[in-house]
């Protein structure tokens, strides 16, 4: 018997399918599965100027990062949202926390930093990239 199950070849399974599954249920047009991509080898990324990055990085540092990180958020995880993030991640997070928040933070909050973060820093292109891909209809 276990010669049989050695045989049988263990089906991939589609983790982003399923979460979308767990969170949306089945919809009512039925399951419709995304087109298998064959994986294409990685382009080499565009060298772009680091001139905004060591600025970023300035900025960090003349600011406390547990000053900007590890501050009490307005809000809890209670009126938030659930998402899914890598075990390895989460074991990070919570290693962070524990250690350089001293546990007075929780995961929560301290995610809510780094978003509030990187919006700031990120905003004006993350909104010039997404009004460049999103083309109305009519």
């Amino acid at each position: 018997m276990e010669k049989d199950n050695k045989k049988k070849a263990i089906p991939e399974i589609n983790e982003e399918l399923m979460m979308n599954l767990m969170v949306d249920g089945v919809k009512k047009e039925g399951l419709q599965l995304p087109p298998e991509e064959p994986e294409a080898p990685m382009k080499p990324l565009q060298e772009k100027p680091l001139l905004k990055e060591r600025n970023r990085t300035k900025k960090v540092n003349e600011q406390d990062y547990e000053s900007i990180f590890f501050k009490r958020p307005g809000t809890n995880a209670r009126d938030g949202k659930t998402v899914y993030i890598r075990p390895d991640f989460h074991e990070k997070l919570s290693r962070i926390v524990q250690v350089i928040g001293e546990d007075k933070i929780t995961i929560y909050a301290y995610l809510d930093n780094l978003l509030e973060y990187h919006f700031q820093e990120f905003g004006e292109q993350i909104t010039t990239s997404f009004n460049d891909k999103y083309k109305p209809i009519l």
